[in-house]
């Protein structure tokens, strides 16, 4: 509506015994403004109605505009990998032509190639010799690698090119970070090629190599969000056979200094000495929940520990309200989603945007063992909810660290402050199970001499963490 742009609404499952056809028709009609006719009924289970919804696209949506004798301008808009022939980029042309053979250049990069090919998509790629202003198509030119083509650059030819490149794409800035690390240390190699391929087609992945003392070495990616997270770890393993652990996820803070320089922090590991910093800014986000009204209490308990401040609640019918909140988005990347869908038995449904940064009191909570910090464990913490965050942590890794010849300190730590601490208690051998009778010395010696065994054990002896304690801090609850 923005863009004043024709919109087809299309109300979809409506053979299903819960379908409010009419109710949500009168929302669809209050919403855009259409009438009562435009609005095509489908089941795409059932397959009714199906059939008008490509007669609407011709019928209603005006046909592209631009100027064929211009220079050409086409917008990339997604690009494929293929082993065969490399990088196939898909376009729209917005103005002039563009035909097979032609020496074309890339616009953002400067890259020049010669159409090899050139074709319209009808479910296979069909080769064209030409293809015109408004037309969508794909162009093969031997591009080896990922990093050569940008979604939203603009296509024109070397020797008559556009004055300027298409305007409209956005950079998208990532939300939420996290470390992919591959299970084998082997892998990563083939890891960092599969989330090149992966960013062809998706231009808000981003990603920088880094290293753990406890995964080894992985890559640090940026997320639009949870679900983005997940679906690049679910193609990761689909698509290229890719298992990896993901480090607990966090978002983007804003470090002011003591000298006045503002720094964007991605990872704790990146967080100035405590001395050195003046304040700490972290993501705010409007959120919006849609609920039943039986489900009002629960959702808005959860809402106001997630240190969420009610801005807004309307109801939409009698039987269900609108809640608008301002929410840290960091309280929301751990398991606020799974924990509205559990207190509104599925109901409830949740939608957020960008709302600024604000100034907020964190700390960096650290974990230890054996007085070593795991790095991949450390995370930006609301300082209010350290000591419950790192007594649930110690907990958890004290049930899933195996048990070793010696103690095993497992601490939460702000700063020099241990806040919080589990013991993994040691193997322990009967060693006077020899002993039978006698003066008491005996065993006292054999009893000190284990103990001095087990302090050495300790001095010398690493803890590693097994994967599923990575996994596991992820799903606290």
């Amino acid at each position: 509506m923005g863009h004043d742009l024709q919109i087809i609404p299309v109300l979809n499952k409506i053979d299903m015994d819960a379908a409010m056809v009419e109710e949500v028709k009168d929302q669809v009609i209050d919403l855009i403004g259409c009438k009562d006719e435009d609005i095509i009924c489908v089941s795409a289970k059932t397959g009714l109605n199906v059939d008008q919804i490509l007669p609407a696209i011709v019928e209603r949506i005006p046909a592209p505009q631009g100027e064929e004798d211009a220079p050409l301008q086409a917008l990339i808009f997604d690009s494929v990998f293929n082993s065969f022939r490399g990088i196939i980029a898909y376009f729209k042309v917005e103005n002039g032509v563009i035909r097979k053979g032609d020496k074309v250049k890339f616009f953002n990069t400067g890259k020049e190639y010669i159409a090899d090919e050139i074709g319209i998509l009808q479910l296979k790629m069909c080769p064209r010799d030409e293809i015109r202003t408004g037309d969508v198509g794909y162009i093969i030119s031997g591009i080896k690698t990922a990093a050569e083509v940008k979604v939203g650059d603009t296509i024109t030819h070397v020797e008559r090119p556009s004055t300027g490149a298409i305007a409209g794409f956005e950079e998208v800035k990532p939300m939420v970070f996290a470390g992919l690390y591959p299970v084998d240390t082997d892998d990563y190699e083939d890891l960092r090629a599969s989330i090149e391929k992966l960013q062809l087609n998706d231009a808000s992945l981003t990603f920088v190599p880094e290293s753990s003392l406890a995964l080894g070495f992985g890559f640090r990616c940026g997320f639009l969000g949870l679900l983005h997270m997940e679906i690049i770890q679910e193609r990761l393993y689909r698509e290229f056979n890719m298992d990896v652990i993901t480090t607990v996820p966090n978002v983007s803070y804003k470090v002011y200094t003591t000298q006045g320089e503002e720094i964007d922090v991605h990872n704790p590991s990146g967080l100035p000495v405590p001395t050195l910093i003046d304040r700490i800014e972290e993501p705010y986000i409007k959120a919006q929940v849609i609920t039943k009204t039986e489900f009002y209490g629960q959702v808005m308990k959860l809402c106001l520990d997630k240190r969420g401040i009610l801005k807004n609640e309307h109801y939409i019918t009698s039987e269900r309200v609108e809640l608008t909140f301002d929410m840290p988005l960091a309280e929301i990347v751990f398991d606020f989603y799974d924990k509205l869908k559990s207190v509104s038995r599925g109901y409830a449904s949740f939608d957020y945007h960008i709302n600024g940064f604000q100034e907020a009191d964190l700390a960096k909570l650290d974990i230890l063992l054996n007085g070593e910090q795991v790095d991949a464990l450390s995370c930006l913490i609301h300082r209010g909810n350290a000591y419950d965050f790192g007594r649930k942590m110690c907990e958890k890794l004290k049930e899933l660290i195996p048990r070793q010849q010696f103690d095993i300190a497992v601490q939460a730590a702000i700063g020099a402050k241990i806040i919080a601490r589990e013991t993994i208690k040691a193997l322990r051998k009967d060693v006077t199970a020899k002993c039978y009778g006698g003066d008491i010395s005996r065993k006292r010696k054999l009893l000190e001499k284990q103990k001095k065994g087990k302090k050495r054990m300790r001095q010398v002896g690493n803890v590693e963490v097994p994967q599923q304690a990575f996994l596991a801090v992820l799903k606290l609850d």
